[in-house]
C-alpha cells in the first residue's frame, strides 16, 4: 500500500518545471538601443515624482531629471534590487518549518518455515525539533541581511547620483570654456590682423606679429582640446544616466548648474548630519546586528536540536511499534570556539564601526574646510571681474574719444575674458566642493532631495 501511495502523493505535490532562461547578448544590446527617454513608463514614473502634466515630457534637462533618468534606466539598481529579493526570499526560507523525513523498507525472507510471513515492512517519520529558539534567531539574522540588501539598493542610487553631478559639473565647465575660448580666439584673430596691417606700413615688428601669433594658436589648441573634451563627457552623461549616445544626443541639456546651498550651516551641523544620514554608517549597524544574531545563535547552539522518531515495523509476521530520539552530543564542549570565534567577530564589526566613523567625521571637515576656501577664492575672482569691468568701461570710452587706439581696446577685453575664465574655474571649483560635501554627507544640498528607489 506504501508503495503504491507514493507516486499518488508525490503526483499530488504539483512540483515546479524547470525553464532554461538563456542570455542572448544581441537581445540585451537591443533592448538597450530601445530606451528612451519619452517611454510612457518613464513618464508616469516623472509624474509620480511630482511633474506636472505641463513640465511633461522634459523640455530641457537639468541635474534633477538626469538624476530621475540614472535611477529609472541605470541596469546597476535592477542588481541591487535582484539582491535584495533574493535576500528577502532567504529570509522566507529561513524562516520555514524544518521538513520531516519518511523513511520505508520493504524486506522478503527466504526461511520455508510455514509460521512465519515472508515479507517484512518498515515505516518511520523523523520529526525535527529546534531547541533554544533557533530557528527564530536565523531569521533575524537572515532579516538583518535582508535590510542590508535593501540599504544597499540607496547606496547604489545614491553612487549613481555622484557619478552623475560629477560628470555633470564637468560638461558645464566644458561648455562654458568652449564658449569663453571661442570669444577669446575672435579676440586673438583681431590682434595678429592689426599687428599684421602694422607690419605692413612699418609700424609694428615681426616679433610682435609672431608673439600675438603664438597667442592665438595657443587658444586655438585649447579650444579644440575642449572642443574634444566635450564628446567625451557626452558619453559619460550618457553612460551615467543608462541611454544610448544617441538618445542623448536628441536632449536639450541645461547650462545651468546650481549651487543654492545653506551657507549658514557650520562643520558641527554636517557631521550630525553625516552620522545620522550615511547609508554605510546604517549598513554597518546592520552588519553588526547580524553579528549579534550568529553571537545568539551560536550560543543557542550549546542546547542540541532533538530527532524524534515515530515508526512502525511488520517484521514476518509481527507487528513492532517504535519511538526513537536522537540528538548531538556537545554538551560536554558547549560549542565553546564556536561562540567564541563569533564573539570575536561581532568585535571586528563594532571596531569597523567606530572606524568608519572617525573617517567619516574627517572627512566632513576637510570637505567644509574646502568648501569654504572655494568660496572665498569665487569672491576673489569676482571682484577681479568686477574691477576689470570697470576698467574696460573706462577704456571704452577713451577709445570712443579717440584717445587710445583699437589694438588697446581689444587688448582690455582680452583682459576681461581672461577675468571670465579665471572666474569660471573658480565657479567650477566651488561647484566641486559643494559635490564633494554632497558626497560625504550623502544628502543632496543643492535641491529637493532623491529618492532611492524607483
Amino acid at each position: 500500500m506504501a508503495i503504491l501511495a507514493g507516486p499518488l502523493f508525490l503526483g499530488a505535490c504539483g512540483f515546479q518545471q524547470y525553464l532554461a532562461k538563456p542570455i542572448d547578448p544581441a537581445v540585451n544590446l537591443a533592448k538597450f538601443e530601445q530606451k528612451d527617454p519619452n517611454d510612457p513608463a518613464f513618464q508616469q514614473y516623472l509624474a509620480n515624482q511630482g511633474y506636472t502634466p505641463a513640465q511633461l515630457p522634459i523640455k530641457t534637462w537639468g541635474l534633477d531629471e538626469l538624476t530621475y533618468c540614472a535611477l529609472f534606466f541605470h541596469p546597476s539598481l535592477n542588481l541591487a534590487r535582484a539582491q535584495a529579493r533574493a535576500a528577502e526570499l532567504s529570509v522566507d526560507h529561513t524562516a520555514a518549518s524544518a521538513i520531516p523525513t519518511v523513511n520505508a523498507n520493504l524486506a522478503r525472507s527466504n526461511d520455508p518455515d510455514p509460521a512465519k510471513k515472508p515479507y517484512a515492512l518498515g515505516l518511520s517519520i523523523d520529526l525535527p525539533i529546534d531547541i533554544a529558539n533557533k530557528r527564530e534567531i536565523r531569521v533575524e539574522k537572515a532579516r538583518h541581511l535582508a535590510s542590508i540588501a535593501q540599504l544597499e539598493i540607496a547606496q547604489e542610487a545614491w553612487q549613481l547620483r555622484n557619478n552623475l553631478s560629477r560628470t555633470w559639473l564637468d560638461y558645464q565647465f566644458n561648455q562654458q570654456q568652449i564658449r569663453l575660448l571661442t570669444v577669446e580666439q575672435n579676440y586673438q584673430q583681431a590682434i595678429v590682423a592689426i599687428y599684421q596691417k602694422r607690419l605692413d606700413v612699418g609700424a609694428a615688428s615681426h616679433v610682435q606679429l609672431s608673439t600675438a601669433k603664438l597667442a592665438m594658436q595657443a587658444n586655438a589648441a585649447l579650444l579644440n582640446q575642449a572642443e574634444q573634451n566635450a564628446l567625451v563627457l557626452s558619453n559619460q552623461l550618457a553612460i551615467d544616466i543608462g541611454l544610448p549616445a544617441s538618445q542623448l544626443a536628441k536632449m536639450t541639456l541645461s547650462t545651468h548648474a546650481s549651487t543654492a546651498i545653506n551657507a549658514s550651516w557650520q562643520a558641527a551641523d554636517m557631521q550630525k548630519n553625516a552620522l545620522l544620514n550615511r547609508i554605510d554608517l546604517r549598513i554597518a549597524l546592520e552588519r553588526y546586528a547580524s553579528m549579534e544574531a550568529k553571537l545568539k545563535l551560536e550560543i543557542a547552539n550549546q542546547y542540541p536540536d532533538l530527532l524524534i522518531s515515530p515508526g512502525y515495523a511488520y517484521e514476518f509476521g509481527d507487528s513492532v511499534w517504535s519511538l526513537g530520539l536522537s540528538s548531538l552530543l556537545n554538551l560536554l564542549q558547549k560549542n565553546k570556539l564556536a561562540i567564541a570565534e563569533a564573539s570575536q567577530l561581532r568585535e571586528v564589526e563594532a571596531a569597523q564601526f567606530e572606524v568608519l566613523q572617525t573617517k567619516i567625521i574627517g572627512a566632513v571637515h576637510a570637505a567644509h574646510a574646502e568648501f569654504e576656501q572655494a568660496q572665498q577664492g569665487l569672491a576673489q575672482q569676482q571682484t577681479s571681474l568686477n574691477q576689470q569691468e570697470t576698467h574696460a568701461k573706462r577704456m571704452a570710452s577713451l577709445f570712443t574719444a579717440g584717445e587710445i587706439d583699437r589694438l588697446a581696446l581689444t587688448l582690455t577685453k582680452l583682459e576681461t575674458m581672461n577675468a571670465e575664465k579665471n572666474l569660471a574655474a573658480a565657479q567650477h571649483q566651488l561647484n566641486n566642493a559643494i559635490r564633494q560635501l554632497e558626497n560625504v554627507l550623502q544628502k543632496p544640498l543643492t535641491r529637493v532631495g532623491v529618492k532611492n528607489e524607483p
